[in-house]
């Protein structure tokens, strides 16, 4: 019967058996670095949202200062506006209020010449009569 099986070397078997423990010694460095890796992915991740946190945070207060300085301008500006408005309106009155009285004075005017044209008429009809 031992005839059949073949004969392996001393050397093969420990080169073999060498191979196979160095294989389960890097598959452990493996499993040791993917270890620590994941722990420093975890720790960045956490690095990561305070400084995002902290970024957003300081973000909205700019943007908040930036928005209220906005409004602070619209604010001025919507009262410069309105006090235009209130001086065109000013304006206007006084334009309506000269237009009436130039409008008045018009009349009158054409009144006047109504019957400065009557009187004319009357003293050349007078004349004519012979009166």
């Amino acid at each position: 019967m031992s005839d059949k099986l073949p004969k392996v070397s001393i050397a093969v078997v420990g080169v073999v058996i060498a191979q196979i423990g160095g294989f389960i010694w890097w598959t452990a460095q493996q499993a040791s670095t993917i270890s620590n890796l994941e722990e420093t992915v975890n720790i960045l991740t956490v690095e990561n949202n305070a400084t995002d946190k902290t970024n957003l945070i300081r973000d909205v207060q700019r943007n908040t200062d930036h928005l209220q300085e906005i409004i602070d301008i619209l604010s001025e500006v919507y009262e410069d506006m309105e006090d235009a408005d209130n001086e065109i309106w000013e304006d206007i009155e006084m334009i309506n209020e000269d237009m009436g009285g130039m409008a008045s004075h018009m009349m009158a005017i054409v009144k006047l010449q109504s019957r400065i044209a009557i009187l004319e008429k009357t003293v050349e009809f007078t004349r004519s009569d012979g009166m």
